[in-house]
């Protein structure tokens, strides 16, 4: 009897630490599974490898082109104006506008957003019009791979955000709830900033950025300050002083507290001598 009871004790042990076990590991498990389900993940440093990507399939070409272009002019407006008409032309906007006029020069320093299929042509337009070429850099960069990346980091992503959701599905334990929820806000968090950093680069794709100066020489013309007559300034000096005075009077009456003040003071020190006097008599 003894024996059986002790058996069943042992067996009821055992039982109990197999239960705490399994809840311990159940997170870890989670995970394990989930590793197992997904597809290759990649990471920021380095790591599991990239989805395979379809050789035969032809990918586009991204490609970045900016270019800087200097005008010497005769008629910085007309200039200004045929610009604009090229703008409109081709869809292009201003992203930033600056006019500097001076007694010696006149300058436009412009910054215009043009459709990259339009680039080339744009250019051409501009250096057509009337004006002298000063300088001309224009420069293409391939971030064909760069896009690629970016593109197939943001599916991975995904598909590891997704499986995890799964996996929110089948948790058990409120600890296993929220380390779920903790990793799918991380990773929601890195989807979101790989996408914006793919819209920022497809933008910068889809529309070419051109910094446009238009410049303009002035012969400069020294125009020296007109002086008034010698009686208009002596009249003007008059006036100044006289308004001058009278504004020294009324500070003198703004004062008048101080006045009272220091009157009762020449007359209290004056009572005072004339009694110390009486007294030595």
């Amino acid at each position: 009897m003894k024996n059986s009871l002790y058996l069943l004790l042992l067996f009821a042990a055992m039982i109990t630490s197999c239960n705490q076990a399994d809840n311990s590991d159940g997170i870890l498990a989670l995970s394990e599974m989930a590793e197992e389900e997904l597809v290759p993940i990649t990471r920021q440093q380095g790591g599991a490898p990239l989805m395979p990507i379809d050789n035969k399939e032809v990918v586009k070409k991204k490609i970045i082109k900016d270019g800087r272009i200097g005008l010497k002019v005769t008629n910085v407006d007309a200039a200004k104006a045929r610009v604009d008409s090229v703008v409109k032309l081709y869809g292009a906007y201003y992203s930033n506008e600056n006019l500097n006029n001076t007694d010696w020069e006149t300058i436009y320093n412009l910054t215009v957003r043009i459709p990259s299929v339009h680039f080339e042509s744009f250019i051409s337009a501009i250096e057509q019009g009337k004006g002298e070429v000063l300088y001309k850099e224009i420069d293409a960069r391939d971030v064909t791979e760069q896009f690629i990346d970016l593109e197939t980091r943001l599916q991975n992503k995904r598909a590891y955000a997704k499986k995890y959701k799964d996996l929110l599905k089948r948790a058990k334990t409120v600890k296993e709830i929220l380390e779920i929820e903790e990793k799918i806000r991380y990773i929601e968090e890195e989807i979101e900033s790989t996408s914006g950093r793919l819209k920022y680069l497809g933008d910068l794709v889809d529309y070419s950025t051109l910094k446009l100066n238009i410049h303009k020489k002035k012969d400069f013309k020294y125009n020296p300050d007109k002086r008034d007559k010698f009686s208009e300034r002596i009249k003007q000096s008059l006036s100044k002083g006289w308004y001058g005075f009278v504004d020294f009077l009324l500070d003198l009456v703004m004062i008048w507290p101080f006045w009272i003040i220091i009157v009762l003071i020449i007359y209290l020190l004056k009572r005072i001598r004339r009694k110390r006097k009486q007294n030595k008599e």
